[in-house]
């Protein structure tokens, strides 16, 4: 979609400037529904933040002054350097949409310098906990225990986000081919292989959510048949999670990061494991090399004779 070269940059109030972006990124770009509602919010808190502190409501008077301003309210307000990296990432994303529109000839945030902030290494569940997954008395058995212990095997074994999960529908699963065809972030299709027992288990799972009359073409849906939400997905995943597990948080997307990190600790290829993860970018995908490393040199320390010597 693009939008009339004629309306000038000096002619854009805020608030229209940022429902065009929005409709650009929702329509043209097509991001994902969570994004577009982060992007909403950060440009609706720096406009909110310009008409208070500085009475602007038009772009043509924004500079980078009034955005290093706005950083600094936001360290004021507790957000942490993560946090502001990634709101001043969506105002990039704004003025560049204005300058391509012609709207204006200035690169504002050219000028912004973002905070800092520590490289984490992922978090992942140990071999040992993520095993725990694949123990029927765990579960209820009835079908939310058979669902979650399903859902919880589908995270770890094929690496999937929490928002494909919950938008997967049953036929995805070719049954013959023992793949699954997962749509992800900009619609991009990719094929997952699954083993035969995961297989097996699907299809026992579709077979009672026939006994119980479920027709929903959802593949993970709750008793009365409804999809699954975000919040719910999180909740199964805490639930039985959090007891057997030390890691410092617990979350569906940790399923994803020991699926790399396994893999990768296991001698899979990078570029194998960028295929099954989705990621566009292999830089994506290698900071797992980082915590296999880690894992060798933990195992290291851990086992090796002489090491445990010099411990003592």
């Amino acid at each position: 979609m693009r939008f009339s070269p004629f309306l000038r940059y000096q002619d854009m109030k805020m608030d229209a400037a940022i429902d065009a972006f929005v409709q650009y990124i929702s329509a043209e770009r097509r991001l994902s529904t969570l994004t577009v509602e982060k992007y909403s919010g950060v440009l609706a808190h720096f406009a909110a933040f310009l008409a208070d502190a500085f009475l602007v409501d038009d772009t043509a008077a924004v500079t980078h002054l009034e955005v290093r301003e706005w950083q600094m309210q936001l360290a004021t307000e507790g957000y942490n350097p993560n946090s502001v990296k990634a709101m001043l990432a969506a105002l990039r994303s704004f003025f560049k949409f204005l300058r391509r529109q012609g709207w204006t000839d200035s690169d504002i945030m050219a000028k912004v310098t973002s905070p800092k902030t520590p490289k984490r290494l992922p978090i992942f569940f140990t071999e040992s906990e993520a095993q725990h997954i694949y123990d029927r008395d765990l579960f209820a058995d009835d079908f939310d225990g058979r669902r979650d212990q399903l859902l919880l095997q589908m995270l770890y074994e094929t690496g999937m986000r929490r928002a494909e999960l919950i938008n997967l529908k049953e036929n995805a699963v070719d049954l013959a081919a023992n793949t699954l065809k997962v749509l992800g972030k900009r619609d991009k299709e990719r094929i997952i292989p699954i083993e035969n027992e995961l297989l097996h288990t699907i299809k026992c799972y579709f077979s009672l959510k026939r006994e119980k009359g479920i027709t929903s073409e959802f593949f993970f849906v709750q008793a009365n048949g409804k999809p699954l939400t975000q919040y719910y997905v999180d909740k199964i995943v805490k639930h039985y999670m959090r007891p057997l597990s030390k890691a410092d948080r617990v979350s569906p997307h940790i399923f994803r990061h020991s699926f790399a990190t396994h893999l990768l600790n296991e001698g899979a290829d990078i570029n194998a494991i960028k295929e099954l993860l989705g990621h566009s970018d292999l830089s994506a995908t290698e900071v797992y090399t980082h915590v296999s490393r880690q894992h060798l040199k933990d195992t290291y320390k851990h086992t090796h004779p002489r090491e445990r010597k010099t411990e003592n």
